[in-house]
């Protein structure tokens, strides 16, 4: 009796083809994780720098140079043109108040004052002729009233008897209207007279103030050409140390022209430089830090000079408290200036991962610390040293800091110790 065989399920046709498909299914998959998967690339963590997020206290500063300058510079210039005749001291010499620094000549400044002082002679001169005239012109107007005021008695003497004689009927009305004439006569030249000597004295005294005001004036001009020529010896106007002295024996001079500058010696201050991105920032009042001979010290802003040259404006600084031993004008400082108060804030090293994610991303280390991922993040204020992490990072992770150039788009690197 023949028995009946039980086909197969797994024919060869049948495996061939599932082997196919499974194949096929095998390469997608592949294909897939290859393309979509995380890229890695493995990065020797001695060739990189890894640093640790932390809670610490930040404070917002920019790095700038200063200048070291006396706190008061007093600009010396030539009061008058003129040639170099002598020097008394040189560059760097400490100086007194008053004290002579050069001597400069001056050919026309002198013959001005020759002519001047001749004109104050001159105007002198004529002061006291026009005095002497006025004093002769008084006595003679004097003398004149002398003489009406003499005639006036008598005619009134004359005038009083004849009347006396008239009312007797001693003399006639003829020779009595005579004598009365002749008394008002002289009565009236007596007003006349008194009226022209008293113009005659305002006249001659507003001839003398005129003449007083010409001769004080021309003394006022004469005191202008002495201090003219007393200006052609150039002094210090307070105390202090002489720098920049540019000036030699024969030179010549124009009148205004800088000569050189006293440094008063009293303190010093710093000139700044900062850059113009920073200037709606910076304010009187903002403090600095720099360290000198391994000690810190403190400075403030206490003027700033609005104008921009090249990209940057300049402020003045002053010491607050002490100020360093043996500091020297024309040193430059390195100084620390504040932008913000200390705060607390969560803490990231700078580094070079910055200028490929612009903040945006970093690849943060594994617990395992075998490899690193990126992650976003958010940073806000920055200082020479740190980062502040807003958000993505929390105390403790471990970021990579070190340039990402090399990396490309790679989602993960293994670190390799």
């Amino acid at each position: 009796m023949d028995r009946a065989i039980p086909k197969s399920r797994w024919n060869k046709k049948r495996i061939l083809t599932i082997g196919g498909i499974a194949g096929v299914a095998g390469l997608a998959i592949a294909s897939y994780v290859l393309t979509s998967g995380k890229s890695k690339l493995n990065v020797e963590t001695d060739r990189i720098t890894i640093s640790e997020v932390k809670n610490g206290t930040f404070q917002e500063f920019i790095p700038v140079n200063g200048v070291v300058l006396p706190i008061t510079t007093i600009y010396l210039d030539a009061l008058e043109g003129g040639r170099v005749e002598e020097k008394y001291v040189e560059d760097g010499a400490i100086m007194k108040k008053d004290q002579p620094i050069l001597r400069l000549s001056n050919t026309d400044l002198a013959l001005n004052l020759l002519s001047q002082q001749s004109n104050v002679y001159n105007t002198l001169t004529q002061m006291q002729i026009a005095r002497n005239a006025a004093q002769q012109n008084t006595v003679t107007k004097l003398n004149q009233m002398t003489d009406v005021e003499s005639q006036l008695k008598e005619a009134e003497r004359i005038y009083k008897l004849d009347k006396s004689l008239y009312e007797q009927k001693a003399i006639g009305l003829q020779e009595f209207k005579k004598a009365e004439n002749d008394y008002n006569y002289y009565l009236e030249k007596e007003k006349l007279t008194e009226q022209i000597l008293k113009q005659d004295s305002a006249t001659n005294a507003q001839q003398l103030e005129q003449a007083r005001q010409s001769y004080e004036s021309s003394q006022s001009a004469l005191g202008l050409y002495k201090k003219k020529e007393g200006d052609l010896i150039v002094r210090a106007p307070v105390d202090g140390q002489l720098t920049s002295l540019d000036a030699e024996r024969g030179q010549n001079k124009n009148k205004g022209e800088r000569l050189g500058q006293i440094d008063v010696l009293s303190g010093f201050k710093v000139r700044v430089d900062v850059d113009e991105h920073y200037i709606s920032r910076i304010y009187t009042g903002l403090m600095g830090e720099f360290t000198f001979a391994n000690k810190d010290y403190k400075l403030k802003i206490t003027k700033v000079y609005t104008q921009v040259t090249n990209g940057r404006f300049q402020v003045d600084m002053e010491f607050t408290g002490e100020v360093p031993q043996g500091i020297r004008r024309g040193q430059t400082l390195q100084i620390r200036l504040a932008l913000s108060d200390e705060t607390q804030a969560l803490l990231l090293a700078k580094g070079g991962f910055y200028q490929q994610t612009g903040g945006n991303w970093v690849f943060k280390v594994s617990e395992s610390g075998n490899t690193a991922y990126k992650v976003d993040i958010q940073l806000g204020r920055q200082n020479p040293d740190y980062y502040e992490v807003l958000q993505g990072l929390k105390p403790g992770d471990k970021v990579v800091t070190s340039s990402y150039e090399n990396y490309g788009n790679m989602q993960e690197l293994v670190l390799n110790k």
